[in-house]
């Protein structure tokens, strides 16, 4: 089961990738890993720097999926985003925080911009 929920979400990610560059998004990284965790998805738009989590689902029979993105999952990825800004400098770069919904039995994808605020910390 451990080996179907990772391959179901690198699909989903790959599916969410494909979304965000047919609606104009530049992505700057994958799967950026530091020591803290782990971001889904870097991109750009024409005036953000994008952190996107991306949670996929076969359906909504047990809820929405970006509902599993809560307090604790929100800080790790604000405290990631942080360190990304501090290596490359982007301080006077607007950020946001999206969810990207991936429900494969009926194929939808369903975009949250900013789906929560930050925590980042310089």
């Amino acid at each position: 089961m451990k080996a179907f929920n990772k391959s179901k979400g690198a699909d989903g990610e790959k599916l969410a990738e494909a979304y965000l560059v047919s609606h104009g998004y530049r992505i700057l990284a994958k799967n950026y890993k530091t020591d803290v965790g782990e971001i889904d998805i870097i991109a750009t738009d024409e005036n953000n720097l994008i952190f996107a989590e991306v949670k996929t689902r076969f359906n909504t029979d047990y809820g929405r999926a970006a509902e599993a993105v809560n307090y604790a999952k929100q800080k790790k990825i604000s405290l990631v985003a942080s360190q990304y800004i501090n290596k490359f400098g982007l301080f006077d770069v607007p950020v946001r925080f999206d969810v990207i919904e991936i429900y494969l039995q009926d194929f939808e994808i369903n975009h949250i911009e900013n789906a929560f605020d930050s925590f980042l910390r310089y």
